[in-house]
Formats: C-alpha cells, sequence, structure tokens
C-alpha cells in the first residue's frame, strides 16, 4: 500500500478512553482477540508489574499461532531486564529496537522514537501518550484512543516502515522478521473523519504545522493539554493572538507533582506572558499528568507529542487528529473534569510570586535556551 501522508479518511470511529482503568484493560482485550497479527511501538518499556502484564498478554497471543511484533526504543527500553526480552523471544515474539544508544554521532543518539503505536488484524488500532512502565497503573494521569476504520491502515504503515528501517534491530543483529500481509479496515456509514499525523524530528514537521495550524483558525475555544510546556516562541506567539481576539483559550499543565520538575520551571517562566495575554493556565494537582491532548473547536489531536523544543527536533512522534463531535464532545468533559481538579493560575497572585521560584525559573529557563541553540 502506497503512503499517502497527512490524508484525512472518512469512515472512522474513535472511542476515547480516559485513565489506565479505561485504556489498558481495552488493549488487552483487543490483544487477546487478535486472529492475525499484533504490533506494538513503545518508547517506554521498563521491567515490573506492568512490563509484566503485557509481556504476558503478548505471549499468550504469539504462542496459539498470531504474528506478535515489538518495536521498543532502544533508549526507552534500556529498563526492560534481559530475562524479558528472552521472555518474550522464547514465547516467539518478533523483538525489535529502534537506535540503540552507540558511539556514533550525538544527534543520532538522541534521535528517539517517542510513538506509541498499538495495531491488531489492521482493524483496530490504539495511539495515545502510555507506556508499559509501572507509572501508569497509579502514579501518572495518560489517556488513549480506540481507532477503527480506514486510517488504521495508515498507523499500521508507521510501524512497518520503521520495523524495516536499518535503525531497527535486533540484540543478536538478526534482519528484521518479515511482517504479514497488511489487511484493510472496512469504513463505517455513520464514521468520523480522521488522519494519523506524524512528525520525525526537524526533517519533517507536519505535526507541529498542523497545531499552529488550528491555532491561528480557532474561532471559539483552544484547550491543550501537555505535560512538558517548553513551547516554541510561534506556539506562544499564537496561543496569545488567539486569546486577545477572544478565543477561550486554556493550558492544562502538571502542578508539583512532576517527573521533571526542572522542566516545569523552564515553562512557567512564560506563564506572565501567557496570563496577561488572555490565556487560562491550569495546573493539575492529583498526579502528574502525563497526557498529551487538544480541543480546537470539534478538531482533537491525542497522541505522543507534547509540543515542546525537544520533542519537536529530536523525536519520531505521531497524533490521531479527527474531525468528530461526538469525540470532541467526550474531550471536553474530560477536559472540564480535569479541570474541576486543577488549580487555576491567576495573574495577579502568579505577579506576587516568590523570589526563589523567579530564580528557578531563569536558572532553568536559561538552561533550556541554551539547550535549544545547540540544535
Amino acid at each position: 500500500m502506497k503512503y499517502q501522508p497527512l490524508t484525512w479518511r472518512k469512515g472512522n470511529r474513535f472511542t476515547l478512553l480516559p485513565e489506565a482503568s479505561r485504556f489498558l484493560p481495552a488493549m488487552f482485550e483487543a490483544i487477546n482477540n487478535a486472529k492475525q497479527y499484533v504490533l506494538v511501538e513503545l518508547y517506554l518499556m521498563e521491567s515490573g508489574k506492568l512490563a509484566d502484564q503485557f509481556i504476558e498478554v503478548l505471549n499468550k497471543t504469539a504462542q496459539r499461532g498470531v504474528s506478535v511484533y515489538l518495536l521498543l526504543d532502544g533508549f526507552g527500553a534500556m529498563g526492560l531486564a534481559k530475562q524479558d526480552r528472552e521472555r518474550l523471544l522464547e514465547a516467539g515474539v518478533a523483538l525489535r529496537f529502534f537506535n540503540p544508544l552507540g558511539l556514533h554521532s550525538l544527534a543520532r543518539n538522541l534521535s528517539r522514537d517517542h510513538r506509541k503505536i498499538l495495531v491488531i488484524d489492521g482493524e483496530i488500532a490504539f495511539t495515545g501518550g502510555f507506556g508499559a512502565v509501572d507509572e501508569f497503573l497509579e502514579a501518572w494521569y495518560e489517556i488513549a484512543v480506540r481507532i477503527e476504520g480506514p486510517v488504521v491502515a495508515d498507523w499500521e504503515i508507521l510501524f512497518r516502515r520503521l520495523w524495516r528501517s536499518r535503525l531497527a534491530r535486533a540484540d543478536d543483529k538478526r534482519g528484521p522478521e518479515p511482517l504479514p500481509k497488511q489487511r484493510k479496515a472496512v469504513a463505517f456509514e455513520d464514521g468520523a473523519t480522521g488522519r494519523a499525523m506524524q512528525g520525525r524530528g526537524y526533517r519533517y514537521q507536519a505535526i507541529r504545522h498542523s497545531l499552529y495550524q488550528q491555532v491561528g483558525s480557532v474561532q471559539q475555544r483552544l484547550w491543550l493539554c501537555t505535560p512538558y510546556f517548553v513551547p516554541t516562541f510561534t506556539l506562544r506567539r499564537r496561543l496569545a493572538r488567539a486569546a486577545k481576539r477572544g478565543v477561550d483559550v486554556r493550558l492544562l499543565l502538571p502542578g508539583s507533582k512532576h517527573d521533571h520538575p526542572s522542566v516545569r520551571y523552564a515553562g512557567q517562566r512564560f506563564y506572565q506572558a501567557m496570563l496577561k495575554a488572555g490565556v487560562r493556565i491550569y495546573e493539575f494537582q492529583p498526579t502528574f499528568i502525563h497526557a498529551k491532548f487538544v480541543l480546537a473547536d470539534n478538531w482533537v489531536s491525542i497522541g505522543s507529542c507534547n509540543f515542546d523544543h525537544w520533542n519537536l527536533h529530536w523525536n519520531l512522534e505521531a497524533n490521531q487528529e479527527a474531525m468528530d463531535e461526538r469525540l470532541a464532545c467526550d474531550v471536553q468533559a474530560m477536559f472540564e473534569r480535569n479541570f474541576s481538579a486543577s488549580k487555576e493560575v491567576l495573574a495577579e497572585e502568579w505577579a506576587e510570586r516568590p523570589r526563589t521560584q523567579r530564580i528557578f525559573e531563569w536558572v532553568f529557563g536559561t538552561l533550556d535556551s541554551v539547550i535549544t541553540r545547540l540544535k
């Protein structure tokens, strides 16, 4: 199948799965019901309770004759123990790693596969910000979307291209295992329009430009959730302009529970300008919010991309975009629940923040600026 990038496809169904208690059982059920093949692509996989669950369901599926392929990032899977890798191989799971760290260029080592893709039989796909690490069971808030319809083929092609890439390797240097013939999903008469949007670091910026286009043309609301708010100058400017022209612009960001506090400080240096422009900022309180999703009028984007400098420049990313009124309503309700569980940052209170907070913003903001200029 020839891949047509950026293609909107009709006849799809999208199901929002907020929180691991919803998306993990749904993914495991889909894998258990697979008849032909299962394709899994993850950035993070570390030995632990959740990895054990993934390994068990993948191994059982492979042992009953279904072809199972697991593609992990060479850096993000460094915490996957050798015995767990051997368990997968012994069960018949085809296992490969994208771009293992090596004695080559720094730029190549920094290029990571940050995508999250699960495809079953060419008929069902899942994406989001999930990984197979224990933090997703309790400590982190994450979401996923279940995808059915013609756009599943594009998610599968993303996987197939990387599986065959020269950067995808097995530990024992074998060539990539042959993939089964791709199956085609049916279109639903009442289905919605969607597309699989990708980003390939600085070489291919479609995922970034798609968001910029939506922010520039949005009419009523622009709500954005990201765990690492270190936006480009262009995105900051467009968010501010949208707010100034009367659009309801809101940011849902992590609070003090953060896996990288320095990144939070680096992003907080932009709060004052955002608040002054009329952007509303909410910091999520219950847990670290690791999810990445955007609602612009009835346009929805859910996936792996954080829309920060680092992700956009170095990583392979992929988001599901949809023009689906039903999905937009579900995402709106999810946003509203999360806003209620957040603390809104008010301009007058932020202006009175302590000196230590300002120092941290300056230190980590300066460090981020230096790293950005090294690109």
